[in-house]
């Protein structure tokens, strides 16, 4: 079953993805991890809201890529929500031309990345980066985008 999907657009982005685009890849993330039929809130935000979210619950300077904040059920209630992710446009356009990187795919990547967050994969040590990065390379590939974590990615 696919992800329900709550898109927010608090900031128009140049070259963003549409929602059926967000759709496909938050499918193909949740199918690859085993989260799928949940909800999902996705936020395209500014760099100012962004930075306050990441030093409000990260205690980090700047704004970043994306920030997810998976949802934890409330002792003896059962949910699908999945959790929210905050994708910050300016950064994401500013990544891919510092990168060299094919815009859509590195919004495709931030999405995927984000999500397999909420699915509880995350980078903090060498074998969990290894893993995490494995599976969202197999993702992105699978989407006919170029490996994320190449160089010469357009």
């Amino acid at each position: 079953m696919p992800l329900k999907i709550d898109l927010q657009i608090a900031v128009p982005a140049q070259q963003a993805p549409t929602k059926d685009m967000f759709q496909s890849w938050a499918d193909a993330a949740a199918n690859a991890c085993g989260c799928n039929n949940k909800e999902l809130t996705i936020r395209i935000a500014d760099e100012i809201e962004v930075s306050e979210l990441n030093s409000r619950y990260r205690h980090k300077t700047g704004a970043t890529n994306v920030l997810s904040f998976p949802f934890e059920d409330p002792p003896g209630v059962v949910t699908d929500i999945l959790g929210d992710l905050v994708i910050c446009a300016p950064v994401v356009q500013r990544e891919a031309d510092e990168q060299d990187k094919i815009v859509e795919a590195h919004w495709a990547h931030m999405l995927i990345h984000g999500v397999l967050h909420l699915c509880g994969y995350d980078h903090i040590d060498t074998d969990q980066a290894i893993e995490m990065e494995a599976l969202e390379t197999g993702i992105i590939t699978g989407l006919g985008y170029p490996p994320p974590y190449d160089q010469q990615s357009s």
